[in-house]
C-alpha cells in the first residue's frame, strides 16, 4: 500500500469533522470530479491550505468520508440485530436497516452510489476494512442460521452475503437515481429478504 491510502493526518479536533460534512454537500451537489479542495474549504469555513493538514488531496477526502459513514453504519447495524435471536429475522433487520439509511441519508446515498464508484484510486488501491466488516455480519447471520438448523448447509456464507448485499446494493442504486417509486423502503427490504430466506430455508 502506498502513502496515499493512509488515515487523515490529523483528527484531533472538529476541522477534519467540518470538511468532512462540507465535503459531503459539496460532493453529493457537484459531482466528486466538478469539485474542488477550494469549494470544500469554502463550505466549511477554513482556508484552502487547512484541508493538507487533515487531508492529502481529494480522493483522500472522499475515502475518508466513506471511513467515516462505514463507522457509523457498522455500529447502527450490529446494534440493530444484536438484540434478536432468529437468524432470519437478523437478516430482514439488516436489509431494512440498509435501506433505510439510504433513504434518511440522500446525499451520502449519492455519493456512495455515484461519486465514490468513479474514483479509481478507491477501486483500484483501497483496501475497504470496513466494508469486509459490514459483509461479515450478513455471513454471520447464515452461519448461525446454519447451526440451529433454519439455513439448509449447503449454502456458502462467503457467497450468500455478496448476493445479498447486491441486491440490496442494486436496490439503493435505484432508490438514489430513480424519481419514481412505486413500492416503499420497507416493501423493498421485506421482498428481498423473503427471496433470500426462502431460498435457504433448510
Amino acid at each position: 500500500m502506498n502513502g496515499y491510502l493512509a488515515m487523515p493526518k490529523k483528527r484531533d479536533n472538529g476541522k477534519y469533522f467540518k470538511i468532512i460534512e462540507a465535503a459531503t454537500k459539496i460532493f453529493a451537489e457537484k459531482g466528486f470530479y466538478q469539485s474542488r479542495v477550494s469549494d470544500i474549504a469554502r463550505e466549511a469555513g477554513v482556508a484552502d491550505g487547512t484541508i493538507y493538514i487533515y487531508f492529502d488531496n481529494k480522493d483522500d477526502i472522499l475515502i475518508s468520508l466513506f471511513e467515516e459513514q462505514m463507522r457509523l453504519v457498522l455500529e447502527n447495524m450490529i446494534s440493530k440485530i444484536s438484540s434478536l435471536d432468529d437468524p432470519a429475522e437478523k437478516l430482514k433487520a439488516f436489509a431494512l436497516t440498509h435501506l433505510r439509511l439510504v433513504e434518511e441519508n440522500q446525499s451520502m446515498a449519492e455519493i456512495i452510489q455515484v461519486e465514490l464508484r468513479q474514483s479509481s484510486k478507491f477501486i483500484k488501491e483501497y483496501k475497504n476494512e470496513q466494508f469486509a466488516k459490514y459483509l461479515e455480519i450478513i455471513a454471520q447471520i447464515i452461519q448461525e442460521g446454519q447451526q440451529k438448523g433454519v439455513f439448509r448447509k449447503d449454502i456458502i456464507p462467503g457467497i450468500a452475503k455478496r448476493a445479498f448485499f447486491g441486491a440490496l446494493d442494486e436496490m439503493s442504486r435505484f432508490w438514489v437515481l430513480s424519481s419514481r417509486r412505486d413500492y416503499d423502503i420497507k416493501t423493498a427490504a421485506l421482498q428481498i429478504s423473503q427471496y433470500f430466506l426462502e431460498g435457504m430455508k433448510a
